[in-house]
């Protein structure tokens, strides 16, 4: 009896593989699909590996699908997907605001169903970029640009962007340059915090000339590096890195001005056309738990982007508002404004700044 069912097993393996081979499908050529993975774009450093720990891994665990990610920044996705257009390998993307806009216009992107992402209705109003009526775009975190300095050098937390001028501090300032993804919108911050008008950034300029500045920094690694060497004591700074950099022992402060913070947030995307969308919108989906939130928020400072989620008071204070603080305080720019002034502004900063 044993014998009888184990060599009807067999022919019917038999015949399941001569079916296949009749097709003319290799066994090495099925797709992807079957062997249960999606590509994701994200960061690279300690923000991929923070996806990878509190998204990819539970969504991996729960649905038994692999993660495969593609390292690179927010530019660079967006250039492989315009040419990917056609035929994309990668099913959702992480980038940041800004070119998320540029792509949802290059027609990159697919809409984010509630449906199939019911965990939408998790999701703070303001991390949801609708356009056309359809959601392109979901908020993972927020982060922002504050005051950072050496606490060895200061001894009380600035509290006004406005002490970046005091004369003990000349030549020891870092502010962000338009080759950083935060230069263009920081001078457009400045420009409406000393109220000035919005078409008219010519004061601001004025003013920004006689900051005495060590260094306009072009990417948060050169910032970063920049207080680490004691070249910069105090300036700009995202609140990810000056955390990152205290948590590793070095004499940082972050502080949040009273005139407030620029910030923006790193968003999940649904690729055009994705080989996997069932299982990337679950991918999705998996971002938008206050587990996955929270989970973002301990290791990266990232500000919860979903409702209802709970972190440490050390966590809480390192967070891109502050202590207290919720995204109603933080100052979010409307991008389709900046993306529009950009090339004026880096024109007039280039003419103003970069040359003396």
């Amino acid at each position: 009896m044993t014998h009888t069912r184990a060599a009807t097993r067999t022919v019917s393996r038999f015949a399941a593989l001569t079916a296949v081979l009749a097709a003319g499908v290799s066994l090495y050529a099925l797709p992807a699909a079957a062997q249960g993975e999606i590509r994701v774009a994200w960061y690279g450093g300690n923000w991929g590996e923070a996806f990878r720990t509190c998204v990819a891994e539970p969504f991996t665990k729960a649905t038994g699908v692999r993660v495969v990610p593609e390292i690179g920044t927010s530019t660079v996705t967006f250039a492989k997907l315009q040419q990917q257009k056609d035929a994309p390998t990668l099913d959702v993307a992480y980038m940041d605001g800004g070119i998320s806009e540029m792509a949802q216009a290059a027609g990159v992107l697919d809409a984010i169903d509630p449906t199939g992402v019911p965990n939408l209705a998790k999701a703070l109003p303001e991390a949801i970029y609708k356009a056309d009526g359809s959601i392109f775009a979901a908020g993972s975190g927020y982060y922002s640009l504050g005051l950072t300095y050496n606490t060895k050098e200061i001894k009380t937390p600035p509290t006004s962007w406005n002490d970046l001028w005091k004369p003990e501090f000349a030549d020891t300032v870092t502010i962000p340059s338009p080759a950083n993804s935060s230069g263009v919108p920081f001078v457009m911050f400045l420009n409406r915090m000393w109220g000035n008008p919005p078409g008219d950034l010519s004061k601001t300029f004025e003013k920004l000339k006689t900051l005495k500045t060590a260094l306009y920094f072009d990417s948060s690694g050169a910032a970063s590096n920049a207080y680490q060497s004691g070249e910069a004591i105090i300036g700009a700074h995202f609140n990810v890195g000056a955390w990152d950099l205290a948590d590793k022992g070095l004499p940082i402060g972050f502080a949040v001005p009273k005139e407030g913070v620029w910030a923006t947030d790193a968003r999940l995307h649904l690729v055009k056309n994705a080989p996997h969308k069932a299982d990337a919108q679950r991918f999705i989906d998996t971002a938008l738990t206050p587990e996955a939130s929270a989970c973002l928020a301990e290791k990266l400072y990232l500000g919860p982007a979903v409702q209802n989620v709970s972190v440490s008071p050390d966590v809480e204070r390192k967070l891109p508002w502050g202590v207290g603080g919720s995204v109603k305080n933080l100052k979010l720019f409307n991008w389709a404004d900046i993306n529009r002034d950009r090339a004026a502004i880096t024109d007039a900063w280039n003419r103003e700044l970069a040359r003396q």
